[in-house]
C-alpha cells in the first residue's frame, strides 16, 4: 500500500503495519558499533540502546509478539527481557535498522524537528514514570517506563509519515489557541491519534498491558495515573517551565505521591 492510499484510520493501521518502522540515525549508530564488538553485544547492552528509542522498542516488541512461541505463556513488555528471549543474532538478523528517521524527512526539516521533540519528550515522561513507580514501590517499574515512552508512538509514526498533515495540524492549533489536539487531528485525518494508537496496539498485537497502561481513560488505577501524569508533565513542561498548566501538574502527582506540590516541583526541576 502506498502512503497516499492511506486516507482513512483503516487505512493508515494497514499502512503503519506494513511499514518499516523508522528508527533515529544515533541508535542505527549505535547498534552497528556494538555489533562490530562481539565481546559487549549482549541482550543488556542492546537493551541500552534500543530502550532510548521509541520507534526501535516498538519494532523489538511487535516482532517478538508476532513470532511468539508456543512455550510463551507470558507476555513481555520489558526490553531487556524481550531481548533474551529473542536472543543478539536474531535481533540483529530481523531487527537491524534500515529506515532512519532523518533520511525519511530530510526534505522535511520543520518536520524532523517536531519528530525529535516529541522523542524527547518521551524520554521525559518515561524518566518521570520510571522516577514515580520506584518511589510507588511499583516491583515491574520497567512497564510504566516503557507504557510512558511509547504513549505518543502514533504522534511519532505520523511525523514520519505524514509530515505535511502534522504541519497542517500545528498551524491550526497556532492560528486558533483554544483547538484543542484531538479536534485539529480530527479535522485534517478524520480520526485522533490518540484512536490511531490503540488501533495499532492491537493490529501488532502489543501486549495487552501495554494498552491499559497508556489508555488514559483507565486513569483511575495508580499505575495508569502514573503513566498519564508523567506524560501530562513532560507535555507541558516541554513548553516551558512557566506553563498554565503545570500548577494542576503538580497538584496531582502530589496526590500520587502522597507529597506537598512544592517537593514535586523540586523533583522534577531541581531548579526550582
Amino acid at each position: 500500500m502506498m502512503q497516499q492510499e492511506a486516507k482513512d484510520l483503516r487505512g493508515w493501521v494497514a499502512f503503519l503495519s506494513h511499514a518499516e518502522i523508522p528508527v533515529l540515525k544515533q541508535t542505527a549508530r549505535d547498534l552497528q558499533a556494538l555489533r562490530a564488538d562481539n565481546d559487549k553485544a549482549n541482550p543488556h547492552t542492546i537493551a541500552q540502546i534500543v530502550a532510548r528509542d521509541p520507534m526501535m522498542t516498538a519494532k523489538l516488541l511487535r516482532y517478538l509478539q508476532l513470532h511468539k512461541r508456543r512455550s510463551q505463556t507470558a507476555e513481555v513488555l520489558q526490553v531487556e527481557q524481550a531481548l533474551l528471549m529473542l536472543g543478539v543474532e536474531p535481533f540483529f538478523k530481523h531487527l537491524g535498522p534500515t529506515t532512519l528517521v532523518e533520511d525519511l524527512l530530510q526534505s522535511h526539516v520543520d518536520a524532523l524537528i517536531a519528530t525529535l521533540h516529541v522523542v524527547h519528550r518521551s524520554h521525559r515522561a518515561s524518566a518521570y514514570a520510571v522516577d514515580w513507580a520506584v518511589r510507588l514501590r511499583d516491583l515491574h517499574f520497567e512497564e510504566v517506563r516503557v507504557a510512558a515512552l511509547l504513549h505518543d508512538l502514533a504522534e511519532i509514526l505520523m511525523w514520519c509519515f505524514a509530515p505535511v498533515e502534522m504541519l497542517k495540524i500545528r498551524a491550526l492549533q497556532q492560528q486558533d489557541k483554544a483547538l484543542r489536539s484531538h479536534a485539529a487531528q480530527e479535522q485534517v485525518f478524520g480520526f485522533s491519534l490518540v484512536a490511531l494508537q490503540k488501533e495499532l496496539v492491537r493490529e501488532w498485537v502489543l501486549p495487552a498491558l501495554l494498552l491499559k497502561l497508556m489508555d488514559d481513560a483507565s486513569g483511575g488505577q495508580a499505575r495508569v495515573r502514573n503513566v498519564v501524569l508523567a506524560v501530562n508533565l513532560a507535555r507541558h513542561s516541554a513548553n516551558s517551565w512557566e506553563d498554565a498548566a503545570l500548577p494542576d501538574d503538580y497538584k496531582d502527582v502530589a496526590d500520587l505521591l502522597q507529597m506537598k506540590p512544592e517537593q514535586v516541583m523540586h523533583i522534577v526541576n531541581p531548579a526550582t
